[in-house]
């Protein structure tokens, strides 16, 4: 059995896998990664989904060892990073836009829903104590969005579900991991008491933020005196790592609203202190690791079967295989209605209360809040804390359920991934549900604002007589070309035809960069050049090339 978090100690004691082989096991996933990342464009279905079936068949395969998912990797590992990716990924702006539906869901729907699946759960199963009941409701109240904004990004879909989707994603874990805290006490200690717990959640959940401010407000300094782009993307990674181990390990307080907040502030930030290397080598950095993390996640999801299984053999036996099914899809189906009840009164009663709210933010319309509801799959946070329950309480008996609270949560994650993930781009599809092109106007806004600006400043530096006139009216020409270009996008009527010539010159620069790029080549081969001149000028096409690919149908 594998694990990655028994390495070290099983490596120093001798008895563990050999380096080598724990190299090969890993690389052996990265491939499977990327393996299925390639193929599930084919097939079409989202690649999330697509690796979470193909580790439930490689889990399978006779011959390969069980890889056990450690909770430890998650939550210090993995957790941080995504986390942090996701709020640099983030519009302050929006955030802050849709604070009040992210609220109701990343607080509101996850207690809810910590409630309504313990009430169910200790009704309808049996023996299920319920502060046991409690403990699987806190485990798969909070969603993991990564598959949903995976999809929904890919169709289309109006930028707003987006934001509150990924916004929700973002806090959503925090009030679910406090809730499980304060589960899993009461059923090791057998003490419980609410007033307490309340308090405390609005302490670690403030002190969370409060840490995550201050962070955020330090680094933006610390990284104004660094001019080096690969210190400064070094800084950028092992910041998530600080601020939530600072956060959990120190202070006690949310490590995942402080990880989050740091994020969000250091993004709204990062334009006045990054520099455009560091940004554009940041971004591919950043994109890759991110690529891998949520790959093995979901592969290592799927992978877990066959040790649930084993688990759930070996210490359950009152409980048929048929009524294990049945509890299994009870849980799901419970989940998923709790965030589809939940979401029309969320989207509907502030709006009625408030003539305010109606005037200024009317209701999204039943589209829009069916398509929110659907998109509660759970994933690998909730797996990884069913796995760190532990295995004894306070008085040394055994943690009641254990088994079966793990094997209710990987029924939950695998039903609303595979149903849900699934099903959603028949949903899109069916509920004609597209992107409003807002996002798109506030970038041709933003770029018309810049062009302009650039011009009054090259009016400015002619008038004084510090620069040449015919570079600057060289100048002039380009950002007025660009003017006229964004100007004729705002009128809808004029749109198609200036779409056409714009999409017709890209073509032909980018034809004529690959010319470039081919002759340089052809200089290196012939020994005309060396291959540090070949890079340099291969890296000034290679910017051309990313700015055309970001401008198509936008300039």
């Amino acid at each position: 059995m594998f694990s990655f978090t028994s390495l070290t100690a099983s490596l120093a004691q001798g008895n563990g896998p050999s380096i080598s082989s724990i190299l090969i096991l890993v690389l052996g996933l990265l491939v499977a990664v990327v393996a299925l990342a390639i193929i599930a464009p084919r097939l079409h279905i989202p690649y999330p989904i697509l690796l979470v079936l193909g580790g439930l068949l490689l889990g399978f395969v006779p011959g390969l060892p069980r890889f056990t998912l450690d909770p430890d990797v998650v939550f210090l590992l993995f957790l941080p990073l995504l986390l942090s990716s996701s709020a640099w990924q983030t519009s302050w702006r929006d955030f802050h836009a849709n604070l009040r539906p992210i609220s109701l869901l990343a607080f509101g729907m996850v207690l809810l829903t910590t409630i309504v699946v313990a009430v169910v759960v200790h009704v309808l199963i049996p023996g299920l104590p319920w502060a046991v009941a409690f403990v699987l409701g806190a485990i798969v109240s909070p969603t993991d969005a990564v598959a949903a904004t995976a999809i929904a990004q890919r169709l289309g879909i109006p930028q707003r579900i987006v934001t509150i989707l990924e916004g929700e994603s973002l806090v959503n874990d925090a009030t679910g991991l406090v809730a499980y805290r304060f589960a899993v006490a009461a059923v090791v200690t057998g003490v419980f008491s609410l007033g307490e717990a309340s308090l405390q959640f609005v302490v670690v959940s403030v002190g969370g933020i409060a840490l995550g401010l201050v962070a955020g407000w330090s680094l933006s300094y610390v990284h104004r005196w660094l001019d080096n782009p690969p210190l400064e993307i070094t800084v950028t990674l092992v910041t998530p790592f600080a601020v939530y181990l600072l956060g959990e390990e120190v202070l006690h307080v949310s490590g995942v609203l402080a990880t989050v907040t740091t994020g969000l502030y250091l993004t709204w930030r990062a334009p006045t202190f990054f520099s455009s290397g560091t940004r554009l080598q940041a971004e591919a950095v950043w994109a890759m690791l991110i690529f891998l993390l949520n790959g093995l996640v979901f592969i290592l999801i799927g992978l877990q079967l066959p040790g649930i299984l084993a688990i759930l053999n070996t210490t359950i036996a009152q409980r048929s295989p048929i009524l294990l099914v049945w509890y299994a899809a009870l849980v799901s189906l419970t989940v998923i209605l709790v965030r589809l009840v939940w979401v029309f009164p969320q989207a509907l009663l502030p709006r009625l209360l408030s003539r305010r709210l109606r005037e200024h933010d009317p209701y999204p319309g039943w589209r829009t809040v069916v398509l929110i509801g659907w998109t509660g799959m759970r994933g690998v946070v909730s797996l990884a804390a069913a796995l760190a329950l532990p295995e004894v309480t306070a008085e040394g008996a055994a943690f009641p359920e254990r088994a079966f609270v793990i094997y209710l949560t990987f029924g939950v994650i695998l039903a609303t991934l595979v149903v849900q993930g699934l099903s959603l781009p028949l949903l899109i599809r069916g509920l004609g549900l597209h992107d409003d092109g807002a996002s798109e106007r506030q970038e041709m806004q933003a770029r018309l604002t810049a062009a302009q600006a650039a011009l009054a400043r090259l009016d400015e530096l002619a008038s004084q007589n510090e620069v040449s006139q015919e570079s600057a009216q060289h100048l002039r020409k380009h950002y007025e070309a660009q003017v006229r270009s964004i100007t004729k996008r705002f009128k809808k009527a004029e749109d198609e035809p200036g779409e056409d010539h714009a999409t017709t010159y890209q073509q032909l620069q980018r034809e004529a960069l690959q010319a470039e790029r081919s002759a340089v080549i052809g200089l290196r081969n012939r020994g005309e050049i060396n291959d540090e001149v070949l890079r340099r000028i291969e890296r000034e096409l290679d910017l051309e090339e990313q700015r055309l690919a970001g401008d198509v149908g936008k300039t």
